[in-house]
């Protein structure tokens, strides 16, 4: 990665005197590819990561922050990694995430102090970090997907949560805080989706009970607008749902209502197409802003126009990852870097005029990265990669 940065937060948009771009009316062609550079994430003990299943990217603070999801390494899991992003190293962990008495005493409480699926990230604004007072703190939110593997809730919290619209288990918006005392899970609410009964539309298309095909990205508009994308509904279409953030959100725990939120999404006639990592970019202080998504399965990256007046654009991306080195068994030279075959984008954050991406290495699937022997032990391990690509790469 060799493009210089310049950071800042994007839940605020650009600095003043920035260089900003706005998408052309007309989409990048298809058959043009944008071609992200990698670097492996080195972790503090000075080697690739192991298998963190990185679920989330988002910037904070100077820094890039990640979670990891249910599958990964035990010594992963539950932690918020902090990320030297001009080094792609972790320089500080977070957690394992302990528990706010009232989490402690809510229905979700056995699910998340287990091995809960973490899912997306965002940042919190100062102002809101927390539930009660303005001090700053250092907030996040995440999602939560798979509860297939976890006990049921008990009858009662059943009854209470059963109109989940989705999955019988209900998806959960979680807050977090990170400081010297540790990572602790504050507040956790379940959300409700629309369905053709609450909308009494018989043409609505349900989220569908998909447990390991939920809410897969977050991104926080500026007006507190809480953007949630699912990576497939009950037709098997990619989806944006959003939750409005207002000061008195934390104080319930009854549902969060979500709602469509209209944004015009690609339609496909088959195949699976998630998105997963998301983040906004607003190119001004007037603007309405995008929202950069990940499509992994795609190697796209879709730029959506918030004010839903643009189609989406689809970016074609090609990822590679840089090599050992050594020969091949023909006993050539290994090359510097490999296109990877697959690498799973499932992260994302804005900084300024760039986009950041961390990959989610898919287990089934990561081993046919290896073309250098040199490679195969980086691929064994799950190591993710971190990529960068301007903005004005992609929004000429």
């Amino acid at each position: 990665m060799t493009v210089s940065v310049t950071l800042f937060l994007s839940l605020l948009g650009c600095h003043a005197g920035q260089p900003s771009v706005e998408p052309s009316d007309t989409a990048i062609p298809t058959s043009e590819v944008i071609t992200l550079h990698g670097e492996w994430i080195i972790d503090t003990y000075e080697d690739v990561m192991l298998d963190p299943q990185t679920s989330g990217l988002k910037y904070a603070n100077g820094y890039l922050y990640s979670l990891s999801d249910g599958s990964a390494h035990e010594t992963q899991t539950r932690r918020l990694h902090q990320i030297d992003m001009q080094r792609a190293k972790i320089t500080q962990k977070f957690g394992p995430t302990t528990f706010h008495p009232r989490v402690q005493e809510s229905c979700f409480y056995s699910y998340l102090s287990n091995k809960p699926d973490y899912e997306a990230l965002v940042p919190v604004p100062n102002r809101e970090a927390s539930g009660d007072s303005g001090e700053k703190v250092n907030a996040w939110i995440f999602v939560t997907e798979d509860a297939s593997r976890s006990e049921p809730l008990s009858a009662a919290c059943q009854s209470k949560y059963a109109q989940t619209g989705s999955t019988l288990f209900p998806t959960l918006v979680v807050r977090l805080e990170a400081g010297d005392t540790g990572l602790v899970v504050t507040h956790a609410r379940p959300v409700q989706f629309p369905t053709k009964l609450s909308l009494n539309d018989k043409q609505f298309v349900e989220v569908g009970d998909f447990p390991n095909d939920g809410i897969e990205g977050l991104a926080l508009k500026r007006d507190g607008t809480l953007l949630l994308g699912l990576e497939k509904d009950s037709e098997g279409q990619p989806r944006v749902f959003e939750l409005e953030m207002d000061s008195e959100f934390w104080s319930s725990s009854d549902f969060a209502i979500a709602r469509d939120s209209g944004l015009l999404l690609p339609q496909f006639e088959s195949g699976n197409h998630p998105i997963n990592g998301m983040d906004v970019y607003y190119p001004s202080a007037e603007s309405d802003g995008y929202l950069f998504a990940a499509a992994r399965n795609d190697n796209e990256l879709w730029i959506v126009d918030l004010a839903k007046r643009k189609a989406t654009q689809r970016i074609k991306l090609a990822f590679t990852a840089p090599s050992l080195g050594g020969a091949l068994e023909t006993g050539e030279a290994c090359a510097t870097s490999y296109v990877m075959n697959n690498a799973s984008i499932e992260g994302l954050a804005v900084v300024d005029q760039e986009v950041w991406m961390v990959n989610d290495p898919w287990k089934v699937n990561y081993m046919k990265n290896v073309v250098c022997p040199s490679d195969e032990s980086r691929y064994k391990l799950m190591a993710p990669l971190l990529f960068k690509v301007d903005i004005t790469a992609i929004m000429p």
